[in-house]
């Protein structure tokens, strides 16, 4: 009963949330209490991960059921939304009433409706249950980009929907439907699905299909509605780059990866080669645009569709360090970024400034937000001592032992175009002269304890690396 409950969790706070409407405390209160008790039930799966427990809700045609399962992946990225669920809530609370936010039971309900669904596809036992999930979190996380309600918003909101909904129902969803024909079962199985079941041609085509599908996941060209959903407010872009949404991609891929085709048919049948290519494009041109874009927001946007093409294309490497980097990667980053998103907030709070070029000589006002936000580049660039240092060196690692000298190369360039995009603005807030009126100060303790907490978190998965791959190492089959 424990995998059904974790879904009922934030669907509990999402009610919970519409019935103290008109009580703010109360209702924050609750949906922290939600994510905690959800925090905790998660956490304490890790001693059974390995176990094989399911629980299946309904069965439609042999082959086709709605299951919920827990294995090491999907319980990694249970525990990312799980606890990094109520440190951003908390933040948002403090983040909506200081810029004066309207609407905020609405936002609230969407947020936790959002973690149900993450919940959904983290623990989903086939292809058809995460497929449901999936479009469950694009319907729930589309009010909460539209959140200001302004034409920008609105815009921004239609092409985010439009994109990932296109994508999904135009490829993911005929992929899926090959692979239960091909193999007669949507089930994640270890060794993949699909190992004996398909010929190289049929995998070449098949396997592009699902990792354009997961749009995600941010591989260019379908990566347009990420940038564009940053008309949200901060918390929202947390949650999009960091929780649930982009972390939703890359964890499918790896799941498809791994239970659908299988890391020995990738790798013997070179299905994946071309999709190689594809990320390694993406990660160097989402980081130069990142280099060149003085908007904060936009700039950390472009850095999450490159940081995310690293998980990717360690993926297609189809080897099994280099995808116990991605599968590492995929939690780092998303403490790292949740970081660096919740900072960029409580600038954006405490001192009114949004872009690059308006941040010099902020660090000495606002110490703490610009601590966090060095740990947090320290980590997303893979330097020690943060958690980063481990998820890069076992991509490169993996690309070492694979014989893949030009994606190892893209990988050690992706983290020097990393220094280039990040680390200059830490640079400007803590050596450089002010500019403008100074600013007052931190933001509200209930918004720099938050990304303080995240910012120790980055330092932690330094020291604690081997607890969370630790469950994954039998599945993949580490050394």
């Amino acid at each position: 009963m424990a995998l059904p409950v974790a879904v009922a969790i934030p669907l509990l706070a999402c009610c919970g949330v519409l019935l103290l409407r008109h009580r703010p405390i109360a209702r924050e209160a609750a949906s922290v209490a939600c994510g905690l008790a959800l925090a905790g039930m998660v956490l304490a799966l890790w001693p059974v991960a390995g176990q094989g427990l399911r629980f299946e809700l309904w069965t439609w045609l042999p082959g086709l059921s709605l299951e919920f399962a827990l294995e090491p992946l999907g319980l990694m990225f249970a525990s990312v939304a799980a606890v990094l669920w109520p440190v951003t809530t908390i933040y948002a609370a403090g983040y909506l009433r200081a810029a004066q936010e309207p609407a905020l039971a609405r936002f609230f309900a969407f947020f936790a409706l959002t973690i149900a669904s993450a919940m959904w596809i983290a623990l989903s036992a086939n292809l058809i249950t995460l497929l449901i999930g999936y479009e469950l979190m694009t319907l729930a996380t589309w009010p909460l980009v539209a959140h200001h309600g302004d034409a920008k918003a609105r815009r921004g909101s239609r092409i985010y929907v439009a994109v990932l909904l296109a994508t999904s129902i135009g490829l993911l969803l005929p992929a899926i439907v090959v692979t239960w024909v091909l193999a007669g079962s949507t089930d994640f199985r270890p060794g993949g699905l699909l190992a004996g079941q398909a010929g190289t041609g049929v995998l070449t085509l098949l396997f592009p299909l699902y990792l354009f599908g997961i749009g995600k996941a941010a591989l260019m060209p379908v990566h347009r509605w990420l940038p564009a959903a940053m008309v949200a407010p901060a918390p929202v872009s947390a949650l999009l780059h960091a929780v649930a949404v982009v972390k939703a991609g890359v964890f499918t891929v790896l799941k498809v990866a791994v239970y659908v085709f299988g890391l020995d048919t990738l790798r013997d049948s070179g299905a994946a080669e071309p999709m190689t290519w594809v990320a390694a494009f993406t990660l160097i041109a989402a980081a130069i645009v990142a280099i060149r874009s003085d908007d904060l927001k936009r700039r950390l946007a472009y850095s999450t569709v490159s940081q995310l093409a690293y998980i990717v294309l360690a993926t297609t490497l189809a080897h099994e360090v280099a995808v116990a980097g991605g599968a590492l990667h995929m939690v780092t980053h998303a403490v790292g970024k949740i970081t660096l998103f919740l900072c960029a907030g409580a600038v954006a709070v405490a001192a009114g400034r949004t872009r690059v070029s308006e941040l010099d000589g902020l660090g000495r006002a606002m110490p703490w937000t610009f601590a966090a936000f060095l740990t947090a580049t320290v980590s997303i660039i893979g330097l020690p001592p943060t958690g980063g240092t481990w998820s890069k060196w076992l991509m490169l690692l993996g690309s070492a032992e694979a014989g893949q000298v030009v994606p190892m190369l893209v990988l050690l360039v992706g983290s020097l175009l990393a220094v280039a995009y990040l680390m200059p603005i830490a640079v400007r807030a803590f050596l450089r002269p002010p500019a403008g009126p100074p600013a007052h100060g931190d933001a509200p303790l209930v918004m720099t304890g938050p990304l303080v907490l995240t910012a120790i978190g980055c330092v932690a998965l330094f020291f604690g690396a081997d607890v969370v791959l630790a469950p994954l190492a039998a599945t993949l089959e580490l050394p």
